[in-house]
């Protein structure tokens, strides 16, 4: 029998996984922080994994929470929670304090220089947009933290009392004719300008573009089609950071 392996990519305020017998993906699925019941989809699979791996951006407690239901459906699973390091393999983190840096960003570098061990620029569209470029010899560059088009729309929405729309309205970069148009497009054009920006500012030689996060099929479609887009790019770089440490899906 192909052993088992689960892996989690826990974010702020909700998580995905996937769920894998050897190269193949078996099921995959999402669940909510705020609702504890949407965990069961994925308690309730006739699975046996030897191993549970983990990238968690999420706080203690959420992270705690999720430990305890996972092992209290699987005893015999190994558990491990991915963490940033100062290196991994031949990328090299420029931050002095290594665990600081989220574990997402990391992995998606990692998971990125695995694909093209070339000069990268790899762009994460979550609850926050994240820009982070690494050299051709796997130096993180440095990055950018921007808030994602929720959390913008929620803080233009909190603090202009007259800025309120009902309508829905598509995220695009022509200028808006109505205030939900011009909210969403003013949005549309921050996140790809970003990006552009970012890119311009990288210089020569130009880095290689991969993009990921949920909404990464917009960004890509506003910035008219370029860059690769890898839906399971966490899940890579933990599979690859997994592999680094010698850790296998079968056991030791």
């Amino acid at each position: 029998m192909t052993a088992q392996c689960l892996q989690l990519d826990m974010g702020n305020s909700s998580a995905k996984w996937r769920l894998k017998g050897g190269a193949e993906i078996i099921a995959r699925g999402e669940f909510r922080h705020s609702a504890p019941e949407t965990m069961e989809a994925l308690l309730a699979q006739p699975a046996d994994p030897a191993q549970i791996w983990i990238a968690s951006v999420s706080s203690e407690a959420t992270e705690d929470a999720v430990r305890r239901r996972l092992q209290q459906r699987w005893p015999q699973a190994k558990l491990w929670f991915a963490r940033s390091e100062a290196r991994s393999g031949d990328l090299v983190n420029s931050y002095a304090q290594p665990l600081r840096m989220g574990v997402d960003r990391w992995l998606v570098m990692l998971g990125a220089r695995y694909r093209q061990p070339s000069r990268l620029c790899v762009v994460d569209a979550g609850s926050a947009l994240t820009i982070d470029l690494v050299d051709a010899g796997g130096r993180h560059e440095g990055g950018y933290i921007i808030p994602g088009p929720s959390l913008m729309e929620r803080a233009l929405l909190l603090d202009t009392d007259r800025v309120r729309f009902a309508e829905e309205a598509v995220y695009d970069l022509a200028p808006g004719t109505s205030t939900a148009e011009a909210v969403r497009h003013g949005i549309a054009l921050a996140q790809a300008s970003a990006v552009r920006v970012a890119m311009e500012l990288a210089g020569e030689p130009q880095p290689r573009l991969y993009l990921c996060g949920g909404g990464a099929e917009t960004l890509q479609r506003l910035l008219g089609g370029v860059g690769e887009w890898i839906s399971d790019l966490v899940f890579e770089g933990l599979e690859a950071m997994a592999a680094l440490q010698g850790r296998q899906t079968g056991g030791e």
